[in-house]
């Protein structure tokens, strides 16, 4: 097949470039540049110059064409920007999975598949099978790496033009094959925080596009306990920079309501049930009854949170009720997604609304 790989510049997706050319397939490599992010930041974002560089090195290690595709205005309409808006709402988003959605595997593929390649490959670590008649994601063969969550949003559609080769392998093993090959990305730091907020300042970073947003935060009785110049400073289930030292006992984040930031005891942060909308399911229709009240269904509500045992409701219109009957997640915030797997498999997922 004509498969193109997007190529962020780590030992992810140039493996998975060497990996399909080791398959037969007819590989070309693009880099997206999505966001102005300075050089010199190793490991602290996928868009830096360095990484441009780093990809087309790879590219030509490996002797196959390679462009570089400026997708950064599209980028900062339909991620950046969302970003920014919904903490000025008071919600916490997930940028990876609008990212995915909007740009850098949605988009992508129908780029690529408009210009004559049969198959789109990322990095990721996922699994993808095909089996009773159609398309399932399966978390990915490193526990510690799989990146299901964030392509919950997937059809099956765009899953049958996919390919993600470095779901197979942990992480250890593409490093190794990397070093094996000579590749100069073998050895390179993952990528961690936000990519167009490299330097991990989030607060400062919704400043500057926010300013300041004075508002009060209060305890579980109403009693105002410190002001502050921006709810977007504050995420559920914080502890730390609060304001709040001399407190008799530790206080948490338990919700935001415009300019109002809640605090309380530890216990009041878990949650028994959320409501989400915009339910997506992989498959193109919700599963039977038996596995949405619970026989083997598990939630997700972060990118690294323990799935756990979950029941759904379905509200109709696309919004979701999920119970958690055993244990209770914490610090769950409105604009999370949340996530719903079958065993290894992955269903699909909604956004949080309370």
């Amino acid at each position: 097949m004509r498969v193109l790989v997007a190529m962020s510049g780590g030992v992810d997706s140039s493996m998975t470039a060497a990996l399909l050319l080791d398959a037969g397939h007819d590989v070309t490599g693009v880099h997206l540049k999505m966001a102005d992010t300075p050089s010199g930041l190793p490991g602290k974002g996928c868009c830096t110059l360095d990484d441009a560089r780093d990809a087309a090195r790879v590219a030509d290690h490996l002797r196959i064409p390679f462009y570089t595709w400026n997708l950064s205005e599209a980028f900062r309409e339909r991620v950046v920007d969302d970003f920014v808006a919904s903490y000025a709402d008071g919600r916490t988003p997930n940028p990876c999975i609008r990212c995915n959605e909007r740009v850098k595997y949605r988009a992508l593929l129908a780029r690529a598949r408009a210009m004559g390649f049969d198959a789109l490959a990322t990095g990721h670590h996922v699994r993808l099978r095909h089996e009773g008649g159609r398309w399932r994601l399966r978390r990915a063969a490193d526990p510690g790496k799989d990146q299901t969550y964030v392509l919950s949003m997937a059809r099956q559609d765009e899953l049958a033009h996919t390919l993600w080769p470095a779901g197979e392998h942990p992480k250890a093993d593409l490093r190794a094959m990397a070093a094996e090959r000579g590749l100069l990305t073998a050895a390179k730091p993952d990528s961690h925080d936000v990519c167009f907020i490299p330097s991990g300042d989030l607060a400062g970073f919704l400043h500057s596009h926010l300013g300041e947003r004075p508002g009060v935060v209060v305890d579980d009785d109403g009693t105002v306990l410190a002001e502050h110049d921006g709810a977007y400073r504050f995420t559920i289930g914080q502890r730390r920079g609060l304001g709040l030292a001399g407190q008799p006992e530790a206080r948490y984040v338990t919700a935001i309501d415009g300019s109002t930031v809640h605090v309380g005891p530890r216990q009041a942060l878990a949650v028994a049930e959320v409501t989400a909308e915009g339910a997506h399911w992989i498959a193109g229709r919700p599963p039977d009854a038996a596995t949405l009240a619970g026989a083997g269904l598990a939630a997700q509500v972060r990118y690294r949170g323990e799935p756990l045992p979950a029941a759904v409701d379905d509200l109709g219109g696309g919004e979701v009720r999920v119970r958690f009957p055993e244990a209770r997640p914490e610090g769950v915030a409105a604009g999370q997604a949340v996530v719903l797997y079958a065993g290894e498999e992955c269903l699909g997922g909604a956004t949080i609304t309370g």
